[in-house]
């Protein structure tokens, strides 16, 4: 007899098998994948009242999460065997991420232009599209019938006519291709990676802690006074903003974005610039779980990076283009993170390399969401997918290789800094590979094709704010967690990003043909083309600052990563020096700066036990101003009006 699988208490308190993957389970992420797509897209594009994907933890996701716990909870005297198992509704959350993912504001939202915008915008002579671009974009990767494109720019029209969808279906089907190579490759190297970071390293993944609380079995979090004042406190502050938004004699609780710089004349402090205060609730419970020395390293370096730009501004330096580099030097930051976490594992890399290549070795992957060989194969023919695509439109070898080598080297630190720290937000807007190619190599070394590759590669480079690599390890994390394996979630996940595309597609296209792309356009239609174009008609060779910076970068991480070896008190981290310069920590920093005061007072003046005690209290925060905001979102959508935008 084999042994009996593991058990866990089910919604309804009753013993259930510990699986995550199951049929049901699968169909019904599915299912609401379509839905959680046009819910994203109305309200980061089309309406521009909240953005879910540009902070790590996706609002809407744990919405949905929290409906269908309370769902299956109500049905539990009435229809016990429909009860989903906690491993079952975190999977779903998993799916319901990465469709949220090739929904958002830096991937399916920019691409849609990308496919047709040269040639609706070829009118105009002076963004030389015509010129330059159209001639080298072959028919299966873009849209350049003007009767399909015309009605989706302008509107007024509906997509359900054939001549639309089929003038649509090459490009879709190419770029949903893409799009699941570069998903696929993901997937792959979080299943190589979960053994060390998760086992070996015990890398907390601090973002699944509220989605495994919400959907504990006869989770505490409910009955805890603290829980439902915090959730008061933040929800209240919402409703409260709501109902002021529609009566502008009530005045509005000071908790969103207003941007003090305006305030700074005087050269060179005005080399500030935007300045934003914010007082999100929800930022200050995910700053509370986080580790104070990262805590207080992100809100530190946003002022360092500040103080650097004044005192470029005093020298005179801010006349050479883009100094200080900042996002460049972070780029540096973030490759010190990949490459040291790949020397951390470099034993176990090498076990797995033996494993797969059939040599003696002291792993086992039976209980691996893959086996290492399928791992590899998965991460080889993604690549394969990519860079023939790639070459298919002009790109040569190695620059498909240094492309595709810079772009998961940032996956993996991307991965990495929010399974150990929780980063709230990890955005290094324009600085992919397609800027750190151009802009060290110089532009000069690039065909023209490649150049226009490299600017249509600007719909998933452009930031990086729902990269899907981390949701997979998350998911990963969750199903360890609550099922004792990850068994079936590569298959799943993969489903949701093939679902999410698609829907994603859908849903922008039926908006548009009826709205007009044009009118709705809230993400630069030709930001890519406008970019290529500039780097076509202006040559550049190397430039030796942006590469001076990666290597400033870089050298200052390590220097504050061996700080920390050394001395146990060391405050700053290099994690936070990395992420603080990016557009998105403008948005939080007062938030985390709020959230290090209140966690340094609590644990030096009343314990470590005070400090886990309240724990509840910032998840309140959290969930409350989530529950609200989403609630509020889909009353506006339903009922076509604006609505109060509580996260920028």
């Amino acid at each position: 007899m084999g042994e009996a699988p593991p058990v866990l208490l089910n919604l309804h308190g009753s013993r259930a098998p510990r699986r995550g993957f199951t049929v049901r389970a699968v169909v019904l992420g599915l299912l609401l994948i379509p839905l959680n797509s046009y819910w994203v897209i109305q309200m980061e594009l089309f309406r521009y009242s909240a953005h879910p994907t540009t902070v790590s933890l996706f609002f809407n996701a744990v919405f949905t999460l929290l409906v269908l716990q309370a769902f299956f909870s109500t049905l539990r005297h009435l229809l016990p065997r429909w009860a989903f198992s906690q491993a079952e509704l975190l999977l779903i959350y998993s799916m319901v991420c990465i469709g949220s993912c090739m929904a958002s504001h830096d991937f399916a939202q920019v691409l849609m232009p990308v496919l047709s915008w040269s040639f609706y915008a070829a009118g105009n002579p002076a963004n030389k599209f015509a010129a330059l671009i159209n001639d080298h974009l072959p028919p299966w990767a873009t849209v350049q019938d003007r009767r399909v494109y015309l009605p989706f720019y302008e509107g007024g029209s509906s997509l359900y006519r054939a001549e639309f969808i089929l003038g649509w279906l090459p490009a879709v089907a190419t770029w949903t291709g893409f799009a699941l190579a570069l998903v696929l490759v993901m997937v792959c190297l979080s299943a190589l990676v979960r053994r060390q970071w998760l086992e070996h390293e015990h890398l907390a993944c601090p973002l699944v802690r509220l989605p495994v609380e919400i959907t504990r079995p006869r989770a505490m979090l409910w009955r805890d006074r603290l829980f439902w004042i915090g959730f008061a406190i933040a929800g209240g502050m919402d409703v409260w903003n709501s109902i002021a938004f529609w009566v502008p004699s009530m005045p509005k609780l000071p908790i969103y974005e207003y941007n003090l710089g305006r305030y700074i004349r005087a050269r060179p402090w005005n080399a500030i610039g935007w300045l934003p205060r914010s007082l999100y609730p929800f930022v200050i419970g995910l700053g509370y779980l986080m580790p104070s020395d990262f805590l207080f390293s992100c809100w530190f370096f946003y002022w360092f990076w500040k103080m650097e730009r004044v005192a470029s501004a005093a020298l005179g330096l801010d006349q050479i283009r883009d100094f200080p580099f900042d996002n460049f030097q972070c780029f540096g930051a973030y490759l010190l993170f990949a490459l040291s976490a790949l020397w951390i594992g470099r034993g176990y890399l090498r076990e797995v390399g033996r494993a797969i290549s059939g040599l003696p070795s002291r792993l086992r992957d039976r209980e691996e969401p893959l086996t290492y060989r399928a791992a590899a194969l998965g991460i080889v023919v993604g690549l394969l997918g990519l860079i023939w695509v790639w070459s298919a439109l002009g790109m040569r070898l190695w620059v498909s290789l240094a492309f595709f080598g810079i772009y998961y080297l940032l996956a993996v630190a991307i991965t990495r800094m929010r399974a150990q720290f929780g980063a709230p937000v990890h955005d290094l807007h324009f600085t992919g590979p397609d800027t750190i190619l151009t802009q060290t190599a110089g532009t000069a070394l690039f065909t023209q094709k490649e150049l226009i590759v490299l600017g249509i590669s600007w719909w998933f480079n452009r930031a990086y704010r729902s990269h899907p690599m981390p949701h997979a390890l998350e998911g990963i994390k969750m199903q360890d967690r609550t099922a004792g394996q990850a068994r079936g979630i590569v298959p799943a996940l993969l489903l949701a990003a093939l679902v999410g595309m698609l829907s994603a597609f859908w849903t922008m296209l039926a908006l548009n043909y009826d709205l007009g792309a044009v009118a709705k356009g809230r993400i630069g239609l030709g930001g890519g083309f406008e970019r290529a174009v500039t780097w076509i008609a202006g040559p550049e060779i190397r430039r030796s600052g942006p590469a001076l910076a990666i290597l400033v970068g870089f050298g200052q991480a390590l220097f504050l990563e061996a700080m920390r070896f050394r001395y146990v008190n060391w405050p700053f981290h290099p994690l936070g020096f990395a992420i603080s310069a990016n557009w998105e920590m403008n948005l939080v920093w007062m938030p985390l700066m709020v959230a290090w005061i209140i966690k340094t007072m609590i644990i030096k003046y009343a314990g470590g036990k005070v400090y886990h005690r309240a724990v509840p209290l910032f998840l309140g925060l959290i969930l409350g101003q989530f529950v609200v905001g989403s609630l509020v979102n889909i009353i506006s959508i339903a009922y076509h009006v604006p609505s109060y935008m509580f996260w920028q």
